[in-house]
């Protein structure tokens, strides 16, 4: 359970450390768009009061609460699912990343009152409306390795 627990923190630190470079080091609040590699990556700002792409957004305070509520639901039934099992890296690293990540964003909806997004990727002459952030790429990569190593959780007893 320590190594789990290592992971989510770590997801969490990097997430909520990117963040603060964000938002307070680079003052995005004020900047609002900021191209980091020109056609590709910009830091954009956005608030997210939903899930991705601001789905179930804008539902006020109740609906907030209850985002965090499924989210601390979530990790914690991911725990206790992963205290039923064998420890395998093939099980508590993509576990650790979307624990870590979604961990980061409900740190955002209890202290900002919404998930901050910053980073936008564009290509090809395409500009993408949406923003994300770190905590949002770990439950990605999680669910990712989730799809690809799954069959590997009972091989590795």
């Amino acid at each position: 359970m320590g190594r789990l627990f290592l992971i989510s923190l770590v997801t969490l630190g990097v997430d909520q450390f990117t963040k603060y470079l964000i938002y307070y080091v680079l003052d995005l609040e004020a900047v609002r768009r900021m191209v980091v590699i020109p056609t590709i990556l910009n830091f954009h700002l956005a608030w997210n009061e939903g899930i991705n792409f601001g789905l179930f957004g804008g539902g006020g305070e109740l609906t907030r609460y209850i985002w965090i509520a499924l989210a601390l639901i979530i990790v914690a039934c991911f725990y206790i699912y992963t205290f039923k099992q064998d420890k395998s890296w093939y099980l508590l690293v993509p576990i650790g990343l979307i624990t870590g990540g979604a961990l980061g964003n409900t740190f955002d909806r209890v202290i900002y009152g919404a998930v901050m997004d910053y980073l936008n990727v564009t290509c090809c002459g395409i500009n993408n409306p949406y923003s994300f952030n770190v905590a949002d790429t770990a439950i990605f990569c999680g669910l990712a390795l989730m799809l690809l190593f799954g069959n590997k959780y009972s091989k590795s007893k």
